[in-house]
């Protein structure tokens, strides 16, 4: 099958390519999904993951990206809940090959079915990005309706997503990003929005939930606008500063077959709208990866 691959950690993007690759062994409980579109995260070449397996052990050259959305095409042995022929989406494990290939071994449990009438480019920028939407908002921050949540990178494909479920939940939404984005943040459900480059930070004044998904300077910044009581949730690094009498929680997103048809189901009904950038196809993985490619809505890689 084709596949891109990574050899050397140091090379970046520079040292991807598009190979031929073994098909995959489908282990017990896993599933073979010949993968129609895929998605990826721009830094994920610099996860542990990426370089070595659960046990630690080098796998390179290895298949990144961990977002998918195709057919099943075979069942591992005790594998249940799913048949062959089934359209499914969802998370390509952390430690293991990833969703840049023509097929893929992923756990079951990592899989949720893809509606009729979602398209395959849409449900391989929903797994990521909904997700750890979700679980920011609600499973760490706890957000509620009638509080106030200021999201960064709200055009982006996390913060597109985070602003459409906090605006429903009955929060008050301030997306941050820069100007280009800023019709389309407020289009989404946004009751305001702030020009990172242009305006200042901290005229949004205190909020109860920070969701920040930039770190650096921004992340440091928006520990003082939480109010007592309130949450800093980043998905960019721990934070090292924080909210003089809040939480500060750092996480990696989890797979949840539940919410990933739930969120699916979402989308289905038209009271979630994902934001899809670039698309792309196989070949052109490498420069999809490269910086400054990334910035409103997920790139897809089209597989088929």
């Amino acid at each position: 099958m084709r596949a891109i691959t990574v050899q050397d950690r140091d090379a970046g993007p520079g040292g991807m390519s598009l190979t031929e690759r073994p098909y995959p062994h489908a282990s017990e409980n896993d599933v073979i999904v010949r993968v129609c579109a895929a998605g990826f995260t721009p830094g994920e070449l610099e996860w542990p993951g990426t370089w070595a397996d659960r046990a630690g052990r080098d796998r390179t050259p290895s298949v990144p990206g961990h977002e998918l959305s195709g057919v099943v095409a075979e069942l591992g042995y005790g594998t249940t809940g799913l048949t062959v022929g089934q359209r499914v989406f969802g998370l390509a494990d952390w430690t293991r090959d990833g969703s840049l290939a023509e097929f893929s071994a992923v756990e079951a449990r990592n899989l949720a079915p893809l509606p009729a009438g979602i398209d395959h480019t849409v449900g391989a920028a929903l797994p990521i990005s909904g997700l750890t939407a979700w679980q920011a908002l609600f499973d760490h921050a706890r957000l509620e309706a009638g509080q106030t949540v200021l999201i960064h990178g709200a055009a982006g494909g996390v913060g597109s997503i985070a602003v459409q479920l906090a605006h429903q939940a009955g929060a008050t939404v301030i997306g941050t990003g820069r100007a280009a984005g800023r019709d389309v943040v407020l289009d989404l459900g946004a009751d305001s929005f702030l020009d990172l480059q242009t305006d200042r930070l901290e005229d949004a004044g205190e909020v109860d939930v920070v969701l920040d998904v930039l770190g650096g300077e921004i992340l440091d910044r928006s520990a003082s606008l939480v109010r007592a009581g309130g949450t800093l949730v980043t998905i960019a690094g721990p934070p090292t500063v924080k909210p003089r009498d809040g939480r500060a929680v750092f996480f990696v997103v989890e797979a949840d077959r539940a919410r990933l048809a739930d969120l699916a189901q979402r989308v289905r009904d038209g009271r979630l709208r994902v934001l899809v950038g670039s698309v792309h196809p196989l070949a052109d993985a490498p420069a999809a990866f490269a910086p400054g490619q990334h910035n409103r809505g997920k790139t897809i890689i089209r597989i088929d």
